[in-house]
């Protein structure tokens, strides 16, 4: 069994590493950052010359591999002592990149933190943690703002 912790740098994220390394049995653990591409953002944000743009996704991958290896070492220092990392580049969208990680690790929980968005940003902007919830059929737990 293993633990799938979806990582993004972020301040949430973090503190979603804190809450399951406090409250989760021990167990294997695989942290995920999941990137976009250039390529991919332009499909879904088109711009007037993408001709004119590079595709930079080897910086980008290596930039994920340090966050998602920052997040490992998190996770050890907060208790979790079989843990490993991946940097997987999202060919369609975040929250579907990490139901089908978790899907091909046979995670036992998919854990990640909460941007705590209001309702209406997060109509707008759309919140991988509601997709992720309403797709996968793995337990989740989603780690809400610390209170400030």
């Amino acid at each position: 069994m293993t633990i799938l912790i979806a990582y993004d740098g972020s301040a949430n994220s973090r503190t979603a590493i804190e809450v399951a390394a406090k409250h989760l049995t021990p167990q294997p653990v695989v942290v995920l950052t999941v990137w976009e591409p250039l390529l991919v953002q332009l499909r879904k944000y088109p711009i007037a010359a993408p001709a004119l743009v590079t595709d930079d996704s080897g910086e980008w991958g290596a930039l994920a591999e340090q966050q998602a290896k920052e997040g490992a070492e998190l996770a050890v220092a907060a208790g979790f002592t079989d843990v490993s990392h991946r940097a997987v580049a999202d060919d369609e969208s975040i929250w579907k990149t990490i139901v089908d990680v978790a899907d091909q690790l046979d995670a036992s929980m998919i854990v990640f933190g909460s941007r705590g968005l209001s309702t209406v940003r997060s109509v707008l902007l759309g919140s991988v943690s509601n997709h992720v919830l309403h797709h996968t059929r793995r337990p989740t737990l989603v780690v809400p703002p610390p209170a400030s």
